[in-house]
């Protein structure tokens, strides 16, 4: 049985430090107004906006059970940890939210990666993590300013910022943010 959206927030709430949470309601309320900006369902949005780091602060040991034992992506396993979340999140909000809504559940599973032939949902919640008034980080300003116009610019803007973040570190990038970079720009370039 699904959730409400209280008994959601009551229990997500629970899971994270305070400061998470203030990030959380940040994306909730950024994803509420991409939808309505672009035309996505927003009780959709903040319903993945709620749920997209409810295992962000698990052990790392019971992420990678989780991704084990229930056949998630084991590729993640061989990047970094900060990525397992979103698809781990995707599973607990099926198995203990019971969200049955494929389109809430993709939203959430790629919300830190991306990936190719991104929906309007992923695109909103994905870019409402990237926006939320409680991000301060070099060139998120201008990635606001792109999200004004348009999901596609302000995704890969986003993106490039990770990608950049990582390079400099000399970390390695996840394939999967890479790809959905690519195909955010062949999508604008064929609508063009």
């Amino acid at each position: 049985m699904e959730f409400s959206r209280e008994e959601l927030i009551s229990s997500v709430s629970q899971q994270m430090p305070a400061m998470r949470w203030q990030h959380t309601q940040g994306v909730m309320e950024s994803a509420v107004k991409l939808a309505e900006k672009y035309g996505a369902d927003p009780v959709k949005a903040e319903r993945a906006a709620i749920l997209h780091d409810v295992a962000k602060y698990w052990p790392v040991k019971q992420m990678e059970s989780v991704i084990r034992e229930n056949d998630l992506s084991k590729d993640l396993l061989f990047y970094d940890k900060s990525l397992w979340h979103a698809e781990v999140g995707a599973f607990v909000a099926k198995q203990d939210y019971g969200v049955e809504d494929l389109e809430v559940l993709d939203a959430i599973k790629y919300h830190t990666s991306g990936r190719i032939g991104m929906t309007l949902m992923d695109k909103v919640v994905c870019l409402a993590d990237y926006i939320e008034p409680g991000r301060d980080f070099p060139g998120v300003n201008n990635i606001r300013e792109l999200a004004n116009h348009s999901l596609e610019e302000g995704l890969i803007a986003g993106f490039d910022s990770t990608i950049s973040l990582l390079v400099s570190r000399r970390q390695i990038i996840y394939p999967l943010t890479v790809f959905a970079r690519n195909d955010l720009i062949k999508q604008l370039e064929a609508n063009s």
